[in-house]
């Protein structure tokens, strides 16, 4: 299978449903229920989305679940309930089995759904007929933003696999953000609870026996006054630190202003086209497309080019010109008349543009952006020869430069475009056939009007390592910069970001104050770091011979990231069951020594006409804690009081009643456990 590495968020989101698949002809058990938890701080998503599979076949059936897991999304758990037993997958060092019951190839349906990055995993339970599996899977992921706007998408469309209505559909969204929250939209769904505070947002949208036949569709807008650095963090203690190093972990978001009057750096700018007769059809017309998008897009003061290559390449210009309006219809004429046919001569097409970057200067942001849908025919045609071709260039005329790669369809060479883009300070992104115009013309726009180049950062004191991604990209305006990192001791650290623009040092200071306790909210820092990590060793593996000592040690040591905190990769997969009610509450109680509080969940949920609340208290704590449940609507129906007595896994069961004892109807509810100084809250669900 051949593996592909995006190192850009896309706005464009695969995310969905996932699939009992029985057989791979279009058999799958019943989808009867579906709900979306998504928990947002800084743009950081931890998304769990739990499904309920009717086994409605007339036999009892084996299944595997595939879920069209988004590229830029890491799977972190996951786990199933049969016969009222939760069971609880490993990561095994294999990469994952994509193999469907009953062998052959997907079907198209199932195909087209689950999209080019899929999850398989395997269920290790035989469903009884007419029983249900629940099945929870939970991912992080970065949220696409731009300019203040972040958006986030789930594809709720199951029409592919199913039109029986669902019983229950629901969704529910919780934000908390550093910066000021000037709006949030639902802008798919009516009817929705939407909540709106200055820092924190909430959306409870819930449908009941309906198909599932509408995406998720959902934006909020960030004040673009208040930028800068912002920052989260956690320090475990020794006992739950996965690898026993250091005991912090953080993230960083830095964005320069993005205000109109805010001074961007000029560009040398050139864009390289494919013209090769595999470009034939939709994909020349959509190149021409994206490069008369960017011309008529450029900047007053930069400098530009166009170079098009088949077997032989050509120029717009032999050097750069200045954008102006004769300069501009010139070029676009030039586009018009770009035609397909021939070989592939990447090697020539990269001489022929770094050649004409005949100037050096720190004043401008030099960047060639490349797009080809094949591998190398013409010339230089193997991948270490055309690095060395462009590396030489580079270092002969001094040049700073940016190279931007996009591959488009299934048979271009991943490895030389990765490391054209990460050796040369660039993105490489691979990309469907049709997909072309609009990815590059949305990223061009990104990076567009860059503000700091050269980017490093510090601190001080010395106590914090192992900073991804490395090295640190330029600065856009409107863009952010996501670093993960770990620290060793807990305090204030002056962080100093900065670079150059327009010839001269910039610098940006801050003074933040990392966390000296564990964070409950923030358990997903770890894997966010573990995340950047991987995916910096992805690079470096993708740079060497598969076969040598060294690729084989850094792919050992991706299996040991992804096993030890748990995200999966290419290499590694989902397996294995913790097989009683017990043993889960171990795990999870393992994973809570020596932290205060936790809440456990309720089960069953959703239910009729009781559930159990489970906590877990991971210090010596001797009180009441009171349980207040409201409904959808904010109400407060019923408060509980819990006795606490030391550590330990506490339960209470609501009988479905309010306060004076009349039953509650059908809906979604929100318990909040009050323990003092520390509230938490979860969501359950009614139905009758």
């Amino acid at each position: 299978m051949k593996q592909i590495i995006t190192l850009l968020i896309l706005s464009i989101s695969l995310l969905a449903n996932g699939v009992a698949v029985q057989n791979s002809n279009g058999t799958y058990l019943k989808l009867t229920d579906s709900f979306i938890e998504v928990s947002v701080e800084n743009q950081v998503a931890v998304v769990k989305t739990t499904q309920y599979f009717k086994n409605n076949l007339g036999f009892d059936a084996k299944i595997k679940y595939a879920f069209p897991l988004n590229s830029e999304a890491s799977a972190i758990n996951l786990k199933w309930k049969v016969n009222g037993i939760w069971k609880q997958a490993g990561i095994a060092p294999t990469p994952q089995d994509s193999t469907l019951p009953g062998g052959g190839e997907m079907n198209a349906n199932l195909k087209e759904f689950l999209g080019e990055s899929p999850l398989f995993a395997p269920i290790a339970d035989t469903i009884k007929t007419d029983s249900t599996i629940i099945i929870e899977l939970t991912y992080v992921q970065l949220l696409n933003y731009k300019f203040g706007k972040v958006n986030f998408s789930y594809p709720n469309d199951y029409t592919l696999i199913q039109n029986d209505f669902l019983d229950s559909q629901e969704l529910q969204f919780n934000l908390l953000s550093s910066r000021t929250i000037e709006s949030i939209d639902f802008s798919s769904h009516s009817n929705a609870t939407i909540n709106l505070d200055q820092f924190s947002a909430q959306i409870s949208y819930s449908l009941y026996e309906s198909v599932a036949n509408q995406d998720y569709e959902l934006y909020y807008v960030l004040s673009l006054d208040e930028l800068g650095l912002f920052d989260f963090s956690t320090f475990l203690p020794d006992s739950i630190v996965p690898d026993k190093a250091q005991n912090g972990f953080f993230t960083f978001v830095a964005e320069p202003d993005p205000s109109e009057g805010t001074d961007v750096i000029q560009k040398v700018f050139t864009l390289i086209i494919d013209r090769s007769g595999s470009m034939s059809g939709a994909k020349i017309i959509q190149a021409k497309n994206a490069a008369k998008f960017i011309v008529e897009n450029l900047n007053e003061g930069d400098y530009f080019n166009i170079v098009d290559f088949e077997s032989n390449v050509y120029s717009f210009r032999s050097t750069h010109v200045e954008f102006n309006e004769a300069n501009k219809q010139a070029a676009l004429n030039y586009v018009n008349n770009i035609y397909d046919g021939g070989g592939t001569n990447i090697a020539g097409a990269f001489q022929t543009s770094i050649n004409q970057f005949n100037v050096t200067s720190n004043q401008t942001a030099n960047i060639i952006i490349f797009f080809t849908d094949g591998e190398a025919t013409v010339g230089e045609t193997s991948t270490q020869g055309i690095l060395n071709i462009v590396s030489n260039l580079i270092d002969q005329k001094e040049l700073k430069l940016s190279i931007f790669t996009f591959g488009i369809g299934d048979y271009v060479n991943t490895q030389l475009l990765t490391l054209l883009a990460t050796q040369n300070n660039g993105i490489s992104m691979f990309l469907g056939n049709d997909l072309l115009e609009e990815v590059i013309t949305d990223f061009y726009l990104q990076i567009r009007n860059p503000v700091l180049l050269d980017t490093e950062i510090s601190f001080e004191p010395d106590i914090i390592s192992e900073v991804y991604p490395e090295p640190l990209p330029n600065l856009y305006k409107g863009q952010q910069m996501i670093l993960s990192g770990r620290y060793s001791t807990a305090g204030i650290v002056n962080v100093k970001l900065s670079g150059n623009a327009f010839g001269s040092p910039v610098e940006y200071n801050y003074s933040i104050n990392l966390a000296d306790t564990a964070n409950t909210e923030y358990q997903f820092l770890t894997k966010v770091w573990a995340k950047s990590k991987i995916e910096n060793l992805l690079l470096l593996y993708f740079s060497l011979d598969p076969e040598t000592t060294q690729a084989k040690e850094v792919k050992d040591q991706i299996i040991y990231l992804s096993q030890t905190f748990g995200v999966i990769t290419q290499f590694t997969s989902f397996t294995g069951i913790i097989t009683s009610v017990e043993e889960q509450i171990e795990v999870e109680n393992e994973a809570i020594i020596a932290k205060d509080f936790q809440l456990l969940g309720n089960y069953p949920n959703p239910f009729n006409p009781s559930t159990i609340i489970r906590v877990a208290i991971g210090r010596d704590f001797f009180e009441d804690v009171k349980i207040r449940i409201y409904n959808s609507l904010g109400e407060l129906i019923r408060e509980m009081i819990l006795s606490v007595n030391g550590k330990g896994i506490y339960e209470i069961r609501w009988d479905g009643t309010n306060n004076a004892g009349v039953q509650a109807p059908s809906d979604v509810y929100i318990y909040v456990v009050d323990f003092g100084n520390t509230i938490l809250s979860n969501k359950m669900i009614l139905l009758k």
